[in-house]
């Protein structure tokens, strides 16, 4: 084949390619800077493939409100980044056609299941998590140096914490010893360290068992005694969601219930104190923490679903997985970089250390409270993450008495899921 024959084969398959190519519409959330960091992604993306990704930026709001009144029209993305893995499982494009299984089963198994319908889907490919995240508290290192008070270590309960927390506040005047963002998710980590199940043997769920209650009386407690701030779940109704990090910035409570998204916005905007994060709570149940995380997954009522599969198997190959991990400083869900390890080098001090104490929370969460990730792939963990902040903040405000409150959430909670 002589040079003009070649250089027209080459300029054929580049116009085969442009006829054949797709263009992705990509609904995309961040907490910091992922969609960003994705979008670097794209051009070498569209120059192996020819397709096109037309990435689209929204609030966390769209995704948790609208992300499924749109996938029931004509309005839906191809792709979208979302966190409500099970529960949006009747929409998903299956990837296994269109990837290498074997590969994805070895780089991302544990995660997989997350994805699945329950009742025997043990084989499809639903999806790439961006990263893993996981719920701890983090502290305001200065409010204990300035009370004098020591923190507890790692393997410290619940009670522990909460009796430190209270002296800071005292010594100090701060509002509260410690806020939580208001939603179940939050909610469930320290529950399942005091011994809650979350569901029984057959894995269908149980809610109000021994631990269970027990948390209640104790977080109802916590705001009883003025340890957690009446600006956080009381000041909340049904299943509205708070986030405490403005009380946390503002250096009027000791510790945030919250996780590891948190990270990057802290080492970014917090300057007056120092913060660190925690090794999760134990408790008589383990030392509890949720597991969770962002992923990107296609739709099915894409026209483009081959494009919209090599998209996702782009993003999820390993170079691309450690780029994306060690630029929005996450946990990798790619469990061969989890024992090689991301290279953070750019990383401050204090970002490092939380990014591998909230991989050891993740860790210790799998061996001592299994439930958290059977809830994190349950197809109706939204129902629980809506009907707990609803009762349990009844019961802080005194609408309704605990007893009532726990056994509105059992009959809630069952109603719900039944229907």
């Amino acid at each position: 084949m002589n040079k003009f024959t070649m250089t027209t084969a080459v300029s054929l398959t580049l116009v085969a390619g442009a006829a054949n190519a797709d263009e992705i519409d990509f609904l995309c959330y961040q907490d910091a800077t992922e969609c960003d960091v994705l979008a670097g992604l794209l051009p070498a993306f569209t120059a192996e493939t020819g397709h096109t990704v037309n990435l689209e930026t929204v609030g966390y709001d769209v995704i948790r409100d609208q992300l499924e009144n749109q996938l029931q029209t004509d309005a839906a993305p191809d792709v979208a980044r979302v966190t409500n893995l099970g529960g949006l499982n009747q929409y998903y494009l299956d990837l296994t056609p269109y990837v290498d299984v074997a590969a994805w089963e070895t780089a991302y198994g544990a995660t997989l299941p997350w994805f699945r319908a329950p009742g025997g889907d043990d084989q499809g490919i639903y999806g790439w998590m961006t990263q893993l995240t996981v719920t701890g508290p983090f502290v305001n290192v200065s409010l204990f140096d300035d009370a004098g008070v020591d923190m507890p270590g790692e393997g410290a309960t619940w009670d522990d914490w909460a009796a430190a927390l209270m002296e800071v506040k005292e010594n100090t005047g701060i509002t509260a010893g410690l806020a939580m963002d208001r939603t179940a998710h939050r909610w469930a980590g320290p529950a399942f360290s005091y011994g809650a199940k979350f569901f029984d043997d057959a894995g269908n769920p149980i809610l109000v068992d021994d631990g269970f209650r027990e948390y209640a009386k104790v977080f109802v407690g916590w705001h009883e005694s003025g340890l957690m701030p009446a600006e956080g779940w009381p000041a909340g109704e049904g299943t509205q969601y708070r986030n405490a990090a403005p009380l946390f910035q503002s250096g009027d409570v000791a510790m945030h219930m919250s996780g590891s998204w948190m990270i990057n916005s802290y080492a970014d905007n917090i300057t007056d104190f120092d913060w660190k994060a925690v090794p999760a709570p134990c408790g008589d149940g383990g030392c509890g923490a949720m597991p969770g995380g962002a992923a990107v997954v296609a739709f099915e009522s894409t026209d483009a679903p081959e494009a919209s599969a090599m998209f996702i198997d782009f993003l999820a190959r390993q170079e691309n997985a450690a780029s994306f991990a060690a630029q929005t400083k996450n946990i990798t869900a790619h469990q061969g970089l989890q024992e090689s390890g991301i290279d953070y080098a750019d990383a401050s001090p204090a970002v490092a250390a939380a990014l591998s104490v909230f991989a050891a929370n993740a860790g210790v969460a799998a061996k001592t409270t299994p439930q958290a990730y059977t809830f994190q792939g349950y197809s109706k963990n939204f129902v629980i993450y809506g009907v707990i902040p609803d009762y349990i903040t009844k019961a802080i405000t005194g609408e309704m008495s605990l007893d009532d409150a726990l056994a509105a959430i059992d009959a809630d909670v069952a109603a719900k899921i039944a229907e």
